[in-house]
């Protein structure tokens, strides 16, 4: 039997890894991919549908891990969550049909500060007949449910600035982005002033950039509470000298 392939198919990006987040149509779609619980109430749950673009029907089970923040980005500790519930936990979905997953937090009421998890829809191998040989290629889909302590709201303050050098060499900013608050927040809930003086003190760039355009280049920008992150503007600048100004305003 040749051995089955997996191909891991990430859709979210954060500031600590998140980018740009839209479904890619290739053998199922999940949406979202981003989900916020809260501790209680309604905000406690919320769907993922999963629709199968296969001609064949789509087994699928969904699989919950605990993440963890380190200093390149945020992390599947690979350890199963029980503070997250999926229901079902397994389905067989028809071509061209649409399966809908409820996630629930059933965790700590009392969350001290916002926790994060990667729900995975992981497409499962068929059997095939006796005899019957063939490559499997089989696709996860990974969504981040972030839960916040219920009440608790982010607070992203831009505590640094410098020029820094995109991939090609090509000057941008660098920010450095706190969030004091216990609860996690996005850079794409609002929007980024970027000015650049040069040595004289004259403005040479000045530029706003709006949420949808910062989830776009950016990503949503997660900061995770009590976090303090440095993110690439993907914005050139004319020179790479004078100095940098960046300003965060919450939507």
């Amino acid at each position: 039997m040749i051995n089955l392939l997996r191909k891991y198919m990430l859709k979210v990006l954060l500031l600590v890894g998140l980018g740009a987040i839209a479904p890619t149509l290739v053998a199922m779609t999940v949406q979202p991919v981003v989900i916020d619980l809260s501790t209680a109430g309604r905000g406690m749950s919320q769907v993922i549908t999963v629709e199968n673009t296969f001609a064949t029907a789509l087994p699928v089970e969904m699989r919950v891990q605990d993440l963890a923040f380190t200093e390149d980005g945020i992390v599947g500790t690979g350890n199963e969550s029980e503070d997250l519930l999926v229901f079902p936990m397994q389905a067989l979905i028809e071509p061209g049909q649409t399966q809908s997953f409820r996630v629930q937090y059933v965790g700590d009421p009392e969350l001290a500060q916002s926790k994060h998890f990667y729900v995975t829809a992981a497409q499962l191998p068929v059997e095939l007949p006796e005899g019957q040989s063939a490559i499997q290629i089989l696709y996860n889909f990974q969504v981040l449910v972030s839960v916040s302590p219920t009440g608790a709201e982010s607070s992203l303050v831009i505590t640094g600035a410098e020029i820094g050098q995109n991939s090609a060499g090509a000057p941008v900013p660098v920010i450095t982005v706190a969030n004091g608050s216990a609860a996690h927040g996005y850079l794409s809930s609002g929007r980024l002033r970027i000015i650049q003086r040069d040595s004289t003190g004259d403005v040479i760039f000045r530029r706003t950039i709006p949420g949808p355009e910062i989830q776009q280049t950016i990503g949503f920008g997660l900061v995770g509470a009590g976090q303090t992150r440095r993110v690439l503007v993907p914005v050139e600048l004319p020179t790479n000298g004078g100095t940098i100004e960046a300003e965060f305003t919450p939507a």
